[in-house]
């Protein structure tokens, strides 16, 4: 798989009484078809070191998991064989699980005490997959590893001198676009993360802990939200699915309930608090992810 790809766009949200003031949004969701928005961008470097290598790629994710699809796809076009570890039950199917089977990715469950083990220790993964040797290779949890952060730092570069916000905003799921956007913008602009699960607070560390590992300094431009989870990962209440529907058709822009719907009700939330200042200039990046609206239909 060649990674390479135009910049994704931006497109400015007018002023509406919707959300109070106009925003421009990173179309990461634009970058490539499959391999969506942050996903292509925290795999690029994890992957393009791999290309010509006999190498059989591993990796772990929940049933719609928006890194799970777009690993499944890139080891397709790269020609990897592809291990998913899967948290759940034998038998457990959705129609990510369904496409990542039909792209060739093998999906092996695992419980959820095995699955914590996984996110803890980076070598637990060797126990579920027998005779692994040196060419087996190991991806985290939703691609976020520290060569993650290159890039997604690749994003602010795109962003020109005369665009370049005041506030970027963006949904935080394991903290690694965060911290690399922290590491595009060199101590520039501010950062906005808003958790999408409960008891986010550990972001901090993980979010340090990239930065230091990938080489970066410890940039502590950015405020992490916590609050704004609507319940925890994965959840979607009518509230949230009424706000995603009226924002879709407000500005023509799909969202879905898991990231970007929470990062865009944040904002019309910090908008009508008064946050933001008149003058500033904020953006919001969309991290793609759509493939996972299909759990949430109707």
């Amino acid at each position: 798989m060649q990674f390479s790809s135009q910049p994704s766009p931006c497109q400015l949200l007018q002023s509406t009484a919707f959300l109070g003031r106009e925003v421009w949004v990173k179309r990461d969701d634009l970058l490539h078809p499959e391999v969506s928005g942050n996903k292509f961008r925290k795999l690029k470097y994890q992957l393009s070191t791999l290309e010509g290598k006999q190498s059989t790629l591993v990796t772990m994710g929940g049933p719609w998991s928006n890194h799970l699809h777009a690993l499944a796809h890139a080891a397709a076009l790269g020609g990897w064989p592809a291990i998913g570890l899967v948290r759940g039950a034998a038998g457990l199917d959705s129609a990510t699980l369904d496409d990542c089977r039909q792209l060739g990715m093998h999906i092996q469950f695992v419980s959820r005490q095995d699955y914590r083990q996984l996110r803890e220790d980076p070598q637990a993964w060797r126990r579920h997959i027998a005779a692994a040797d040196d060419s087996y290779v190991w991806l985290p949890e939703g691609g976020s590893a520290p060569a993650a952060l290159r890039g997604v730092a690749e994003l602010v570069d795109e962003l020109s001198t005369e665009l370049l916000p005041d506030v970027i905003m963006v949904a935080c799921g394991t903290g690694a676009t965060l911290a690399g956007i922290l590491a595009g913008l060199q101590g520039r602009s501010r950062v906005i993360g808003i958790a999408v699960l409960k008891d986010a607070a550990y972001l901090h560390q993980e979010i340090a802990r990239l930065l230091q590992e990938a080489g970066y300094p410890a940039y502590r431009n950015y405020e992490l939200i916590t609050d704004a989870h609507h319940g925890g990962y994965g959840k979607a209440p009518p509230e949230l699915r009424q706000f995603c529907r009226e924002f879709s058709q407000e500005f023509g822009l799909p969202i879905e309930p898991v990231y970007t719907g929470k990062l865009f009700h944040a904002l019309r939330r910090l908008q009508q608090a008064q946050v933001f200042r008149a003058d500033e200039r904020v953006l919001a990046v969309h991290t793609g992810g759509m493939q996972g609206a299909r759990g949430f239909i109707g």
